[in-house]
């Protein structure tokens, strides 16, 4: 018997197992690992619980043509699992600019960027994202987890510090893994403070690091406060922007621009896979950080540059964030409407504040069975279980896009209405 098999016999349903039963399974290699949590997929399919990587036909977008995996057929859903927040992807000045520069460059930069790789159009791009994010100079990477993990592993080592809020994007804590790491309560100023206190004068760098809104609860970091009480602690200050660049701000520039504190964030990243509708990431902070970067970033130095399409398009991201604010406006209109439908239901949505909308339910069953109501029912929404949140706050996680209709939003919530009455959630 397998350790699967045996562990579903003894709890009868495989339904209570989870991801953090295969990190490690004595007497197996990594090949015996795998065939057991292939084991676990197969018991999992056969219960309509295998709800990822379902494969797109169209890519994103408001509904979305998928191949489903149970029936083979194509369908359509409303997709409520992605990041594109202003619809970028498919704007028609996005893809112009994208086309063009393929055709000028070809379809690679063809070398790294410190050697052969810069095209001019990536410094245009740079130029505009310091700008954009009211810095003196920045630097990209092919992925926001490489900006973030790499940008960290360069800069900070034993005689340093990362004060890191608990609930930390993934790619930050790895980054932080050659230095020291102290975590405090999230969003807590009271907690960041007693831990800025216990390590005050003991370390070379210190370095606060928060996410500006929250990927998994789709809160806003009290950034103004933060800046505040690190600076007087002699600490420097690094916000993730990954999910607020486009979406809040008067004019969508994030965090610091939303507390109105442009220019006094120490180091300042993002990705542009989320509302810029692209993919890479980036660095804004003063030039001569910048700079150190170009020559210790390793996740820079040795990645072939952004591709000339991908950087076309994404200055054209930029320009349509600045001059086209009616997208954004559309969106938190639609945000509005989903948390008001959501509360009044009476779904536990933590302190949701943005585009990301978690129905904290508690119970990784329940999560797994009201993702397969709602994939029947034509709804894409993601599951996110224990171990990537604590068993006592497993979910749903849904996410608003600008192109959504109203239409379609109160389809969805009439669906989560009747799973959540009949899995007794409300």
């Amino acid at each position: 018997m397998s350790v699967v098999e045996e562990k579903i016999s003894k709890k009868l349903d495989s339904s209570y197992l989870s991801l953090a039963d295969f990190y490690d399974i004595p007497d197996k290699d990594i090949m015996g690992r795998a065939k057991e949590f292939k084991l676990f997929q197969e018991d999992m399919y056969s219960k309509r619980h295998l709800n990822y990587r379902r494969i797109s036909l169209t890519g994103s977008g408001p509904v979305m043509k998928i191949i489903d995996a149970y029936t083979g057929k194509e369908r359509e859903m409303i997709y409520l699992a992605s990041n594109d927040y202003l619809n970028l992807t498919k704007h028609p000045k996005v893809i112009k600019a994208g086309k063009e520069a393929l055709l000028k460059y070809g379809a690679g930069a063809g070398s790294v960027p410190l050697l052969g790789g810069t095209l001019d159009l990536h410094i245009e791009l740079e130029k505009k994202v310091a700008k954009f994010k009211g810095c003196e100079a920045a630097i990209l990477y092919t992925s926001g987890f490489g900006s973030n993990s790499g940008t960290l592993l360069s800069l900070l080592g034993e005689k340093d510090i990362a004060i890191l809020d608990l609930y930390v994007h993934a790619s930050i804590i790895d980054g932080c893994k050659n230095t020291n790491m102290k975590f405090f309560k999230h969003n807590d100023m009271n907690s960041l403070e007693k831990v800025l206190k216990r390590v005050k004068d003991k370390y070379r760098t210190k370095l606060v690091v928060v996410d500006g809104v929250y990927s998994m609860d789709g809160d806003i970091a009290h950034l103004d406060q933060i800046v505040e009480i690190a600076h007087a602690y002699g600490a420097y200050v690094m916000v993730d922007e990954a999910h607020a660049t486009g979406v809040i701000g008067e004019n969508g520039r994030g965090t610091p621009e939303y507390f109105h504190i442009e220019g006094k964030v120490d180091i300042v990243a993002g990705t542009f896979s989320k509302a810029l509708g692209g993919v890479g990431g980036f660095i804004a902070s003063n030039s001569e950080l910048i700079e150190l970067l170009h020559y210790y970033s390793r996740t820079y130095m040795f990645s072939t540059a952004p591709t000339p399409q991908v950087t076309g398009s994404l200055i054209a991201a930029l320009d349509v964030i600045e001059n086209e604010p009616s997208l954004r406006e559309h969106l938190w209109k639609n945000i509005k409407h989903m948390r008001k439908g959501l509360l009044d239901l009476g779904f536990d949505i933590g302190n949701a504040e943005t585009a990301i909308f978690p129905i904290i339910i508690g119970d990784d069953y329940k999560v797994k069975e009201m993702c397969r109501i709602c994939h029947e029912a034509g709804i894409y929404v993601n599951p996110v279980l224990y171990p990537a949140v604590p068993k006592r706050l497993s979910r749903l996680r849904i996410s608003i896009m600008a192109q959504h209709t109203k239409e379609q939003l109160d389809y969805t919530l009439d669906v989560l209405e009747t799973a959540g009455k009949k899995l007794g959630i409300i």
